[in-house]
């Protein structure tokens, strides 16, 4: 029985180019987005987030402050609002993502 020599590559590795492997098409970002440019393309493309996610802060903020002043009331209130808002993030979070992939498929 004949023993398998080793495995020859048909080109040499060069490290300065990625490996071509099948079935996979890598991408090179040409020009790269700042940080300022990436989360204004991702808020117009999806609006809602951000804004629950700034109701959220505003309803935890007011909450601690109530909580401060010593109005108990009022900071339950505002923590179950908090709890609420961040439930509707996540429900815009799934929705922007659920439409993404819809406007994706051909």
């Amino acid at each position: 029985m004949a023993t398998p020599g080793p495995v020859i590559p048909e080109v040499p590795f060069e490290p300065s180019k990625p490996p071509v492997i099948e079935g996979l098409s890598p991408t090179v970002y040409r020009n790269p987005e700042s940080f300022k440019e990436k989360f204004l393309r991702k808020t117009r493309e999806n609006p809602v987030v951000p804004i629950v996610c700034l109701a959220t802060v505003a309803a935890l903020t007011y909450g601690l402050y109530s909580f401060y002043q010593g109005d108990s009331q009022r900071s339950q209130l505002m923590m179950r609002t908090r709890i609420a808002a961040q439930g509707f993030t996540v429900t815009a979070l799934l929705l922007g993502l659920a439409v993404t992939a819809m406007k994706s498929r051909p």
